[in-house]
């Protein structure tokens, strides 16, 4: 027990270290024309270092945050932003997919054409399967890249057995537990699994969550590049790697919005009811004056 405490502060105190050497010498993981640099970069994307690192930032954002409430609505205006501007921008991949699956429709039943052709001069032309099977890829935008964004405007499916009958400073508390003990763990658990998972289908020789700095520093004399091209059909879609660099990104971007939902609930907890949702900028269907005087009437 007391040897788990120490290696906890011990990992705490390091991360500033670990943090400040990162900044200092951006060479050492960043220069990926160097495979050693390329390879420190896989391991500690995935490494118990990053993860402190991260878990410090946020409690000195917290601890910051606790001392200067308007510091840490500002955290939070900022993560939700992000997470509404991402999420704006790629819910635009719903239409594109609609759109694209008409054009399908159109070239293969109606036009019998085997393939599709897009752009001017040097036009991407793929088989029609190709297409069609793009459109998982539109869907996965949405649903990796889009769920903060449907989490900030309310739009997720919540199971409420006790939620409605509880005071109000409860409901924040319980919002401010289920962030750190389902959202943050969630996040986490899904990057440490799909950071290799990842990397595993770009390069070769296959890097492991189990292989030490020093292993994967020895695999890097034969690193290359070996970014996966199969696909399900023989003239399918053939870019699932980007499946994999989507789930990495829902990972962090659920991890961030965790962050901003504790943060959020913590200040609306402190701060009373008139409070709630305060900054929130949700979006608004029709007219907005007119729906404003709905809910005063």
């Amino acid at each position: 027990m007391l040897d788990g405490l120490v290696w906890f502060f011990q990992n705490i105190l390091m991360a500033f270290y670990n943090f400040g050497y990162a900044v200092t010498h951006p060479a050492m993981w960043l220069d990926w024309s160097n495979k050693e640099a390329l390879m420190r970069f896989i391991y500690f994307g995935g490494s118990v270092e990053f993860f402190f690192v991260v878990f410090t930032a946020f409690l000195v954002v917290a601890v910051i945050g606790f001392a200067r409430n308007q510091f840490m609505w500002g955290v939070v205006r900022g993560l939700e932003w992000f997470a509404n501007t991402v999420g704006r921008f790629f819910a635009w991949a719903g239409l594109l997919m609609v759109l694209q699956q008409i054009v399908i429709v159109f070239a293969q039943r109606i036009f019998t054409q085997a393939t599709i052709s897009f752009g001017f001069g040097s036009s991407l032309e793929f088989d029609v399967s190709w297409w069609a099977e793009e459109l998982k890829f539109y869907n996965a935008l949405i649903v990796t890249l889009c769920a903060t964004y449907t989490f900030v405007q309310g739009g997720h499916v919540r199971v409420d057995l006790v939620y409605s009958a509880v005071s109000y400073r409860t409901k924040k508390t319980i919002d401010m537990v289920g962030s750190l003990l389902f959202m943050m763990p969630a996040a986490v658990l899904t990057w440490m699994y799909g950071w290799y998972f990842m990397w595993r289908h770009l390069v070769v020789p296959k890097p492991s969550a189990s292989d030490t700095l020093e292993r994967l520093l020895l695999k890097s004399r034969a690193l290359r590049w070996n970014v996966e091209t199969i696909g399900f059909s023989p003239n399918g879609f053939n870019a699932y790697f980007l499946f994999k660099i989507l789930l990495i990104s829902f990972a962090g971007m659920v991890f961030l919005q965790a962050i901003a939902f504790f943060f959020r609930s913590y200040l609306e907890r402190k701060e009373g009811e008139a409070s709630e949702n305060k900054y929130l900028d949700k979006d608004v269907l029709g007219d907005p004056e007119a729906e404003l005087v709905a809910d005063i009437h």
